[in-house]
């Protein structure tokens, strides 16, 4: 087996600093190498397969491939490429860590539930995180995600990726998303090619909810729309209206939540838009 050495912390540093591409063995590696990170990938000449971190990924016909890394991703990633002779191409790269945004409020407590179980309640969620977990599920050969990505809304970041608060102790879920406050009504556009894959509400949390399918796995929800205006299975181009801004499902105010995913990990939309850097 011929195993690649791995490449140097103070190289990935570099790397991500300058958004160089990272070279070596025949592998070629660009994007964010980091927490809620993601990079394009080209794997050695002769690959008929990758694997990172153990999960295979779709190839495309260049030897091209996406890979993300979620929130709490450890210190390494691990890229395997099996050749067409049998043998294996290995690198590992270390995935920087993040600071996060963490607000410990020690003297509030979360009070306990005073209202029974509502089945109705729990039977709709069921439903719909059915339906949401349908809409991130495969790995289309759509290309959307080869694109520079374009902010989706304009506005005033009210919430970044990451995020968490401890109330009394107990770590509340952290905020796997970025938040766009804009006036009600305000264009919510595409910010690369796709299809849609789901476009209806409201959900009980999401509200009126659109996800598109970028191709290779990687998704983009857009949360609390007031106004849906494109339908399931309908091809979409960068810049294409998806909706309107609003506060529909579980909000406070009028803004756009603009999740991403790549399979399971959940990304950081922020490293994508041109203030965070490009994936070319």
């Amino acid at each position: 087996m011929r195993v690649a050495l791995a490449l140097t912390a103070a190289a990935v540093v570099a790397a991500v600093a300058t958004g160089a591409p990272i070279d070596g063995r025949e592998w070629l590696l660009a994007g964010h190498l980091t927490q809620g990170g993601i990079v394009v990938g080209t794997a050695p000449p002769g690959t008929r397969s990758v694997r990172v971190d153990g999960v295979p990924v779709r190839l495309g016909g260049d030897r091209r491939f996406l890979a993300g890394f979620g929130r709490d991703h450890g210190p390494s990633a691990v890229f395997v490429a099996r050749l067409a002779d049998g043998h294996e191409e290995r690198r590992t790269v270390p995935i920087m860590p993040r600071h996060y945004d963490i607000e410990s409020i020690p003297s509030l407590k979360q009070p306990p539930p005073d209202a029974p179980p509502d089945p109705e309640y729990d039977a709709r969620r069921r439903v719909e995180l059915a339906e949401i977990a349908a809409a991130r599920a495969g790995e289309s050969d759509e290309t959307g995600w080869t694109q520079a990505f374009r902010w989706p809304a304009h506005g005033r970041i009210s919430g970044v990726y990451g995020s968490q608060r401890i109330l009394g102790g107990v770590p509340k879920a952290p905020h796997l998303g970025l938040d766009i406050a804009a006036p009600p009504g305000s264009p919510v556009t595409a910010p690369a090619d796709g299809v849609v894959r789901l476009a209806h509400g409201p959900f009980l949390l999401e509200g009126n909810l659109v996800m598109l399918d970028h191709g290779h796995g990687l998704v983009s929800a857009f949360l609390h729309l007031s106004r849906i205006d494109v339908k399931e299975g309908q091809a979409v181009k960068r810049g294409d209206t998806l909706g309107l801004v609003g506060m529909t499902g579980r909000a406070t105010g009028p803004h756009l939540h603009w999740a991403l995913s790549w399979g399971r990990e959940r990304l950081d939309p922020g490293l994508l838009v041109p203030e965070g850097g490009n994936l070319r």
